[in-house]
């Protein structure tokens, strides 16, 4: 009979509610979630600004085991997907098994177990640690000179202020991604003024959304087969014109992308001279493709404005530019995006020997699958190194992830070994294998990305959606170090 071994989630998004569940249902009970936040859902707890919502449709971005008939969108609103995270948790018993403004700062591997240390001194020992830390958590700030001089209100699109009011105010928003444009179209009707600090153009690739009426949801209610259609349906047509094509530059489905994106652009920009300071340099898609509507009608409003010249430092009454016009505001918005490589950093993270991750790492992180590293025993990372964050539907991933780990466990709780982590010669070779892949992919056309590593490589999956599924389906048992119990 397998001994019962206690288990650490470090996390409570998506991904690490996810794996709460999982464990219940291979019938683990010993484990807590440890969450550094004082509330649980990740990105759509710490993401509240106007027009958050998510470029996946919500019925693709649901749990397999927990579809939701109440979506009222296509492509839902952030609260509720938050919303969903809660009462889903709720429902699968793993709400009250997370422990909340825990922030684990240290987790060392000592005598066969994960000793591991909150920021508030909390200590806990564990047979295995899952980390579902997140990507698109640490804001980036970025480093422009006299920010702090700045007399109005700045703050990250991630740290959003309901203090403060923006009606009637001079707005800038610092960015260019698919945050900075579901604020731009939120929230240009309030604004007296709207100032878009520009660096890179984006290409804009329609999405309309639609709601779901009331027949609709009740026919979800009903008929679980109504739900199950379209998510298939959903999850075909995604994979098809979207995941799969961009790994393949060539592709007739970056084609067709790239023909909507221009499409759109020529479509909807009226002014020939705004549309050409619209129009990206680059290929759609090399960057993270935005997916929305209505952004290129905000942005020829008469109270909007596209900067495009570099910003040189704050001022008290607003931002100068390197053309030496002061851009005067009252409040910034810096939708500049996240640390997306730090994965489980700043935590001080020791393996096997006094290995650190710093060690292991150095500039590039790198794992096996996604999943496991060399010398770091028990431990696996939920969304880890290029994972298909760049084209897949997260939960799908964390879902694939989640059972891969629970089968390395599996191996340890049955006695067939105490320790389970990845070779080094197997971790090498995949990441070989993922370097050689990405040369044929969208995200090497020449554009500047934050999936791209320290060496210039995607962090992200280089192949097809059925191949991810194939790879998560089984593990190869020789790539892994397996030590037995002594």
């Amino acid at each position: 009979m397998n001994r019962e071994h206690r288990v650490v989630v470090i996390g409570a998004g998506m991904s690490g509610l996810l794996a709460g569940i999982r464990l219940r249902d291979v019938g683990i009970e010993d484990f807590t979630i440890y969450e550094k936040a004082d509330d649980i859902g990740g990105t759509w707890r710490d993401n509240t600004y106007p027009g958050l919502a998510c470029d996946v449709p919500s019925h693709v971005y649901s749990y397999s085991f927990a579809p939701n008939p109440e979506w009222s969108q296509r492509f839902s609103p952030g609260p509720e997907i938050h919303a969903y995270l809660e009462q889903t948790a709720k429902k699968f018993g793993v709400y009250d098994r997370v422990q909340l403004g825990k922030d684990v700062t240290r987790c060392e591997w000592a005598d066969g177990q994960w000793h591991l240390e909150t920021a508030d001194g909390t200590t806990d020992r564990a047979d295995f640690v899952i980390c579902a830390t997140g990507v698109l958590v640490k804001p980036r700030i970025p480093e422009i000179p006299g920010l702090d001089d700045f007399q109005g209100d700045v703050f990250h699109s991630a740290r959003w202020d309901h203090d403060v009011s923006l009606a009637g105010k001079r707005v800038g928003v610092v960015g260019t991604g698919s945050t900075a444009v579901q604020i731009v179209t939120a929230v240009i009707e309030e604004v007296s003024e709207l100032s878009l600090f520009q660096r890179t153009a984006q290409w804009i690739m329609p999405g309309a959304n639609q709601d779901y009426s009331e027949a609709e949801r009740e026919s979800f209610r009903t008929d679980a087969d109504a739900i199950t259609a379209l998510r298939v349906e959903l999850d075909r047509s995604f994979t098809m014109q979207f995941s799969d094509a961009l790994t393949d530059e060539s592709s007739a489905g970056v084609k067709m992308i790239e023909d909507r994106c221009r499409e759109h652009l020529e479509g909807k920009v009226l002014d020939p001279v705004l549309r050409e300071r619209l129009r990206p340099d680059y290929r759609a898609a090399c960057k993270r493709l935005v997916v929305a509507d209505g952004f290129y009608e905000a942005m020829q409003q008469p109270n909007a404005s596209l900067v495009t010249d570099a910003i040189d430092r704050f001022e008290p009454h607003g931002v100068r530019t390197r053309d030496g016009k002061l851009h005067e505001l009252d409040v910034v918005v810096l939708a500049t995006g996240f640390h997306a490589h730090d994965f489980m950093r700043p935590m001080n993270l020791t393996g096997r020997n006094g290995r650190t991750l710093d060690d292991a790492w150095g500039d590039t992180p790198r794992a096996y699958r996604s999943i496991s590293m060399p010398d770091f025993p028990n431990f696996f990372m939920i969304v880890g190194p290029h994972s298909p964050i760049g084209n897949f539907s997260l939960i799908e991933i964390s879902e694939l992830q989640v059972d891969f780990a629970l089968q390395l466990m599996e191996r340890v709780r049955s006695g067939a070994c105490s320790e389970i982590c990845a070779t080094a010669a197997a971790t090498t070779g995949f990441n070989q294998s993922i370097q050689e892949a990405m040369k044929d992919t969208i995200w090497v056309t020449g554009c500047q990305s934050w999936y791209l590593d320290a060496n210039g490589v995607p962090a992200t999956w280089p192949w097809s959606v059925q191949r991810f599924r194939d790879t998560m389906a089984t593990p190869i048992w020789g790539d892994f170090e397996q030590v037995s119990a002594t």
